[in-house]
């Protein structure tokens, strides 16, 4: 390959969403009012589970973390595709895309683990109840997010060392919002075939053992529900319904995007809407509207902040 055309690339272009200048304006204020939503949805049940003595437990201290996580995932990618959207120059520079790459699967990736762990949780709740407070001790639970949050990085790190030293000399336009790895691999100037498989392996291999593992969780936690139907069990089902949703919304976008073997853009585009905006506000919703203490605590704060 020749120097010249071995040079180095300084930013990338992101085509967007559209190219229509009306419809960006409305996308503009409709984003823009769903990330506040976001933000405000996810801090209120940061601040009710911190504030709230009744939600000190293992599943809310969970839930907060998760909170904490959908705002993370969100602010990746969201505020760079609110201002494009008023921008006839949609540029990304190299290290920016670098970062989005790297904090979106760190904090992706972070998210699938503590999943697992909030199916752990319900699973212990339901089907060990009487060793519960032992199980789920304070410590374990800790540890348990500071292992979610290591995956995470261990998985973004991989990732981005893939991509970091490739050479790029040709098109630096990338049919998106936001910089993703399969995308900035179809810019390098080299056969990529394989590193995209490994990308996608990688990526796809996490996706799918969380995901059995959460199948495992609550294939033992319905089994156990349906032979022992108490009113405790029955409540934490409902409970538990709310955390399926979350994974199937979560988990299907992920595991389309980087295991369906055709490249559809316009498909693609849709699925990572979804899980970097949709997720992180349906989240909120569908755990504060589906718990009653969770009701209760955001009305408690809602006061308290009403006084003051």
């Amino acid at each position: 390959m020749d120097k010249a055309n071995n040079s180095v690339v300084s930013e990338f272009v992101l085509l967007g969403l559209c190219d229509s200048g009306e419809l960006q304006v409305f996308l503009f204020l409709l984003f823009s009012m769903l990330y506040l939503i976001i933000i405000l949805g996810n801090i209120l049940i940061i601040l009710s589970v911190i504030s709230d003595p009744n939600l000190h437990s293992p599943m809310y201290f969970l839930l907060a973390n998760l909170s904490f996580v959908d705002l993370w995932l969100s602010s990746v990618t969201t505020p760079k595709m609110i201002m494009d959207f008023l921008r006839e120059s949609k540029t990304i520079t190299f290290g920016g895309c670098m970062c989005q790459i790297l904090f979106g699967h760190f904090v992706g990736g972070g998210e699938m683990v503590l999943l697992v762990v909030m199916a752990y949780d319900r699973y212990v709740a339901i089907c060990k109840p009487l060793h519960y407070t032992t199980i789920m001790s304070q410590q374990k639970c800790i540890g348990l997010v500071v292992i979610s949050w290591t995956i995470g990085f261990v998985h973004s790190v991989s990732q981005l060392a893939m991509v970091i030293d490739l050479p790029f000399c040709g098109p630096r336009e990338m049919n998106s919002f936001f910089c993703d790895l399969p995308l900035v691999i179809e810019l390098a100037c080299m056969d990529t075939y394989i590193l995209g498989l490994m990308v996608n392996v990688d990526s796809g291999i996490l996706a799918l053992i969380c995901f059995f593992l959460l199948l495992i969780s609550y294939t033992h936690i319905l089994l156990t529900v349906c032979h022992h139907s108490t009113d405790g069990a029955v409540k934490a089902l409902s409970t538990c319904s709310a955390h399926i949703m979350v994974v199937v919304i979560f988990f299907g976008p992920c595991i389309f995007i980087y295991l369906w073997p055709l490249n559809i853009t316009s498909v693609d585009k849709f699925l990572a809407v979804f899980y970097t905006i949709f997720t992180p506000l349906l989240n909120p919703a569908i755990y504060t509207l589906r718990n009653k203490d969770m009701k209760i605590a955001l009305r408690k704060l809602r006061d308290h902040l009403y006084l003051n």
